[in-house]
This record gives C-alpha cells, structure tokens and sequence, in this order.
C-alpha cells in the first residue's frame, strides 16, 4: 500500500503549500528505531555528547532565517515569537551540554563496605544510566522548544539515549530541516546521523510506541490523543515509562483584598495571559475565580476592555479552529454562563477572543464539568465565588495543572490574613504556584518545574530545567566489584572529576 503524502499547511489559507515526506510505513518506523539503537554506544562519550549539543544549538542559529520562515509559514505564529522560542531551543541545548560536562546528573554514590553496620554494608557503587531509544512525539503550538530539537530531545540526548522523533503534522516542513541540523551536528562529531530519528504520520506513532527496542516516551499534546498512546505504553509486554503532559486548566485565585486594589492591573493582566499566542499556551489560564460584589465586578469590566481590544487570531490548524468553536459552543450553552465578551469565529480562518462567566456554585454541578476542562484557544472562565466556602468547594473539583496562581493584595502578599493558607491548598493542584503573576513564560531554568498532577502530566518530572534528564536514566547500583570492572565514574580515584557522594560526604 502506499503510504499517504504529508503536505506542508498554511493555517492562514488552510492550503497546501508542498508535499514534504510520506507517512513511515511499520518497515520503515523498524529501521529508524533500529538506526538509532545502534547509536547508543557512541552518545556514552560525555565530552563528544556535550559538544554535539552545542553544535546543534549554533546549526540551529546559523540557519535561523530559513527555520523562521518555514515555522511561520506552517504555524502562523510569527517572526517575533519564533525568533524568541528558536534562542529559547537553543539556549536550553547549551544548558544540558552544561549539565553533561558537570556530571551531576549521575547521581554517583560510592559507600565502602562496613562490616560492623546492621546489617553488613558491602561495596556499593550507584550511579544513573540511560534508558535506551527514546520516542518524542512534537507538540503543536512550540514548533522549536517542544518539537524536534525541543526539551524532551535535548534532554534525552543529554542523558545519552539516541531519539526518534514523531513529526507534529502542523509543521512537518520544519520538522525535517531541523531533524537535519541536529543530524549535521552529530556526524560533525563522531556519531551517526541517526542518532536523531524523524517519521511522519499517525500510524507511525503508534507503531513508535509499540516498537521493543524503544526504552521511554515524552509526549506533548492533547488528553486523547497522550492517554491513547500512554496506555499503548502500559499495555506492552515490556511496559516503558511515558512522560505526557496532557492538558491543564492553570487556575487562578483573585482575593477579595486583591480585587479591590489591583482590579485594573489584574483585569489587563489576565488579558494578556490569556490570549498571548492566541491562547494556544499550555499554561494559559483557563479558569479565574474573582469575588462577586462590586470589586469582582472592577475586575470583569477591566478584562472586558483589554480583551475587546484584541485583534483576531489564527489558530495552528484548522483542527483546532474548529474544536475551539465546539468547546465554546458547548460552554456558552450551559445554564447561567454569560459572554460578556463572546470569543467565536471572526473570519474564515480567524478567531476573537472573549471570556465567559458564572457564578462558581455552578463548577460544583456535574452538568458544569466541561468548564474545568481545558478549552485550547484565546477564552478564559470567571468564577464569582461569593464566600470562602464557595471557593474551597470548587478547588476540590479542580483537576491537575501545570500551574496555580494567587492575586494577592500587598498586605497578603507581606504574610497578613490567609495567603499563607490559601496557597497551601493551591500546591496539590500543580507543580508551579505563581504569586502575583502569571503563568504564561516558563523559563529554561534549574529550578524549574513543568509538570503537574494528572491531567497536566503522567508523570512526577519535569520537561523543561536540567532535571528533565532524569526521565530518561535509571540507577544502577554495583556490589563488591573490583576496580578494574567498575566504569571510569564509579572508580575510587574519580578520573574523570564528577561530583559525587563519597562514604557519606559530598564531594565537589
């Protein structure tokens, strides 16, 4: 059978542009996956590894003007925003070539034998080693930094697993021009070329997954489609962790105190959050509990005016278009739920944004669920709550999320009545709270934190920070095996200079 065209799409038009590659058949996902197999052995050198990254991070530079026209032309995003997410992709490629120069992330902890401990402590020597071929499956709305040469690849690279990539279908053009820079950067250096894998269509994902000699799988997506292939994952013979991040309401909390001082800047503030991108943010927040009353009522109209003044959008595909009209067709049908600014269809291949409200007692009803679902897109939903119990009943309905966020008045924020209580009861809901900002801009950081309860992610880790390279290593600990047997980084003498825990010390 022949495989079916894949075709470069202007989301501006919704016409073709040009036919970039053919859906992988089984044959061909079997030999991609194989070819980076047997790159393995070759990513083990750190010095090579480290290098190669920082070569893929200027080919990415180098040809960022081609790589910015293509992504605009297959996302409609921008020259502005993909000048900045390219700089993004490409400063967090040089941060894990830091991280693999520094060793920490091995994680080596050498404890001798103490006989007169209870019980008996032999020779032990542990340390992290990675998982195999990993499957990145590319997210749609970061055709850089969630894509090809995103942080799910960087950091399995950095962890030392060779990568096959499912192209996103929003941007396959740009998918095989960056697929090429990362393989020029890595024959520059020694390695094979498929160290980087890339296929193409539906079929191929889900043979991806399934394939034995792939070892884990980072996903960034929708519910639907993360949950079908997190289950393909499970239900393996040899079942592989899968790292999704899914979807994400983010909410938000508005104090009383914080919308009687701060209703204008908050009102613009969430303006520009949530239609940043045409709302198309996996951390956009989609669900703002304000107070009813007067102060509530500041807030709404200071959002009503910053939101009418936003121009209309393009979504990533026409998919999306369409899905986001459903999603708010379904909520503006619900019982007391109100547009005051009516997001919807402003073109025929263009979207306004608007928000909706009702009253948070509504959020506690079953009938009302699809408003604690993420709606992807330039629309938010304001909650009136009218007490503290109100509040604390919808939190306790509220999904998992990547992020929380409090607006706080300044006296909360300096440790006065109940912030302190109120963002303890935030934590469990997701894996950033944010106090007086908003959630929309992750940085590339090492304390950072893109993750969240599920829904948000199907795991505990993050992916986006140096630890994201946890996901793709699992220790291994060695007993009472002579030296001469031990790899270079377990070894007393420590040749090659790595951070590590040393009979119970910290060594630097």
């Amino acid at each position: 059978m022949t495989a079916a065209p894949v075709w470069s799409v202007d989301p501006r038009t919704g016409k073709h542009r040009e036919q970039v590659a053919v859906e992988a058949t089984a044959d061909e996902v079997d030999a991609t996956v194989r070819e980076a197999h047997t790159a393995r052995d070759a990513l083990a050198d750190r010095t090579v590894r480290a290098a190669f990254l920082r070569e893929a991070a200027t080919g990415l530079e180098s040809a960022s003007a081609l790589l910015i026209e293509v992504a605009d032309a297959e996302s409609a995003l921008g020259p502005v925003r993909l000048t900045g997410e390219l700089a993004r992709t490409a400063y967090q490629l040089r941060a894990f070539a830091d991280l693999v120069d520094e060793g920490a992330f091995l994680d080596v902890v050498i404890d001798h034998p103490d006989p007169a401990a209870t019980p008996p402590v032999p020779d032990l020597r542990r340390w992290k080693i990675p998982l195999g071929v990993v499957a990145v499956y590319a997210a749609s709305n970061f055709p850089f930094a969630f894509s090809v040469a995103g942080g799910d690849t960087a950091s399995a690279l950095a962890a030392g697993c060779p990568v096959v990539v499912k192209a996103h279908p929003d941007h396959p053009a740009l998918s095989e021009l960056v697929a090429k820079v990362l393989r020029r950067a890595a024959t520059a250096h020694g390695l094979p070329a498929g160290v980087v894998g890339l296929v193409h269509g539906f079929t191929a994902g889900v043979d991806l997954i399934r394939h034995p000699l792939v070892a884990a799988a980072g996903f960034t997506g929708s519910v639907r489609g993360g949950r079908a292939l997190f289950d393909a994952a499970a239900a393996r013979p040899v079942p592989i962790p899968f790292h999704g991040e899914l979807g994400s309401l983010n909410p938000v909390v508005v104090t009383e105190d914080a919308a009687a001082e701060r209703a204008q800047d908050i009102g613009a503030g969430l303006a520009a959050s949530m239609t940043l991108g045409v709302g198309q943010f996996c951390v956009k927040p989609g669900l703002v509990l304000v107070p009813a009353g007067a102060h509530g009522d500041g807030l709404v109209k200071a959002l009503t005016d910053a939101v009418s003044d936003t121009e209309p959008g393009v979504l990533l595909d026409h998919r999306m278009r369409d899905a986001f009209l459903a999603g708010v067709g379904e909520r503006t049908a619900l019982p007391e739920v109100d547009s005051p600014v009516t997001p919807g269809a402003a073109g025929a291949h263009t979207v306004g944004a608007g928000f909706l409200t009702v009253p948070a007692a509504r959020l506690t009803e079953d009938a009302h669920a699809p408003l604690l679902e993420e709606c992807f897109g330039p629309v938010t939903v304001v909650a009136r709550y009218a007490d503290e119990d109100e509040l604390t009943a919808v939190l306790e309905r509220l999904p998992g999320s990547l992020t929380a966020t409090v607006q706080l008045s300044p006296a909360e924020a300096a440790g006065e009545g109940d912030a302190a209580a109120l963002l303890a009861r935030l934590t469990p809901l997701a894996g950033r709270v944010l106090v007086d900002g908003w959630p929309t801009g992750v940085a590339v950081a090492p304390a950072q934190h893109h993750g969240g309860p599920y829904p948000a992610t199907t795991s505990t880790s993050t992916s986006v920070g140096g630890t994201a390279v946890e996901r793709w290593l699992r220790p291994v600990a060695y007993q009472n095996t002579p030296e001469p047997l031990l790899p270079p980084e377990l070894r007393d003498d420590n040749p090659l200079g790595l951070p590590r825990r040393y009979d119970g010390v910290l060594e630097r």
